[in-house]
């Protein structure tokens, strides 16, 4: 616990948990990305997911992961404003610059909270549909995500939504690798790069499938 409580400890965990939520929004972007491929191989995916037994302890840990990056992300805050209460008479600039991103990661990060909720309440405790695919009676997922992306209000709010998480992402991943002591000069550039080409896939890969659901929709 006392290695929790230190400033690397939190910086660590900070890190650790934001890596795991990482990973979690890549494979669940893939899996929304099924939605173009039509109804039964969507509807069949979320069955998978929800049918198995290990979703529970999944979804378990994601909520303790998410819980302690909030957790540890205030705190990291505060102690930071109360270190420096005042601001600097003249910005930095270069290396020793805050990126633009890290300037506003807890107020994206709120955003994203919110979204998590809002999202959590459409679809997961949404309107149930039932199916049948390939002789299985399973929930007619795709159709409640139909439904929800003919609301250019929802879309456009999805669509934003999905920004602030590249921007949290671009941002958050360079400074887990660095939290967790993976930095050298030689390759630092590249893990920054590698940062912002993450966030870039997973926003756009979240982004389209709304948008081509949406056009769809309208089109027909």
């Amino acid at each position: 616990m006392g290695y929790l409580k230190s400033a690397i400890g939190r910086k660590q965990a900070m890190g650790a948990t934001g890596l795991i939520w990482s990973l979690f929004v890549l494979s669940h972007m893939i899996g929304n990305v099924l939605i173009l491929a039509g109804p039964d191989v969507y509807n069949k995916y979320s069955h998978a997911l929800i049918s198995n037994p290990l979703i529970y302890l999944a979804e378990a840990g994601l909520l303790i992961t998410l819980l302690a990056h909030i957790a540890t992300g205030v705190r990291l805050t505060l102690k930071n404003k109360m270190a420096r209460p005042q601001k600097y008479a003249m910005p930095t600039n270069g290396d020793k610059a805050a990126r633009f991103q890290s300037k506003w990661m807890a107020f994206h990060g709120t955003l994203i909270l919110a979204f998590i909720i809002t999202h959590l309440i459409t679809f997961k405790y949404g309107t149930h549909y039932s199916t049948l695919v390939d002789g299985t009676e399973m929930r007619d997922l795709y159709r409640l995500v139909v439904e929800v992306f003919q609301n250019p209000l929802y879309v456009g709010w999805y669509t934003v939504a999905m920004v602030l998480v590249g921007l949290h992402l671009s941002h958050g991943l360079y400074s887990a690798f660095a939290s967790l002591g993976v930095y050298h000069p030689r390759f630092s550039p590249c893990l920054n790069k590698f940062g912002y080409l993450y966030a870039l896939i997973v926003a756009i890969g979240f982004i389209v499938p709304p948008l081509y659901v949406f056009v769809v929709a309208k089109g027909g």
